[in-house]
């Protein structure tokens, strides 16, 4: 997405959905499989195990009073500016780099076509990319499936096996992602039922 005017609502818009995204992926085992893993045994990653335990992207911004800039200030413009450069620059956990694993999220299409969507970011909130900035590179991980997937769509919930990979991906309308899953295989995510 292209920064040009930004009110505060988006400023704020891009820290709850960091927050979000954090918050709200905290689940699944803490740990990664090992390289060579069988695809079939791989882990449920959780989201926050793609963040770097040090990254912290709002530390530079917490002094900041928002209020205190309108709208249409060139500060805001400026700051909402560096933090998509942040976000787009966003590290990985480098422990995770070549490692089998499983990771759960909403569809973002790259390719659709009648036969169905081979390529897409996968992301971890409802609205990511689409309807909201896009959320960290951390936080996107560009699937290719090894097969395409007929009648997927945009925000279905899908589950994506694969080897994991740190690569940076870009897309002009969507976001850049910081990971890469490809050949992936995917499947329809269906909550477990509370018994």
């Amino acid at each position: 997405m292209k920064a040009t005017s930004f009110p505060r609502a988006r400023a704020t818009a891009l820290l709850a959905a960091l927050a979000a995204a954090l918050l709200l992926a905290a689940c699944g085992p803490d740990a990664a499989a090992p390289p060579g893993a069988n695809l079939a045994a791989a882990p449920e990653l959780a989201w926050s195990e793609l963040v770097p335990k040090s990254w912290d992207p709002t530390q530079r911004y917490r002094n900041l009073s928002l209020e205190a800039l309108r709208d249409n200030d060139p500060r805001a413009v400026q700051m909402l500016e560096e933090m998509r450069a942040v976000w787009d620059n966003a590290p990985v956990n480098v422990a995770l780099d070549g490692s089998a694993a499983r990771l759960s999220g909403f569809v973002v299409p790259l390719d659709n076509t009648q036969d169905g969507i081979r390529e897409f970011l996968l992301v971890p909130y409802f609205g990511a990319c689409i309807h909201t900035p896009p959320p960290p590179a951390n936080q996107i991980v560009h699937v290719i499936a090894g097969q395409t997937v007929k009648g997927l769509h945009a925000m279905d919930t899908v589950k994506v096996s694969g080897i994991l990979k740190a690569a940076r991906y870009a897309s002009a309308d969507m976001g850049v992602s910081g990971y890469e899953i490809s050949p992936a295989s995917v499947e329809r995510f269906v909550p477990k039922r509370p018994d």
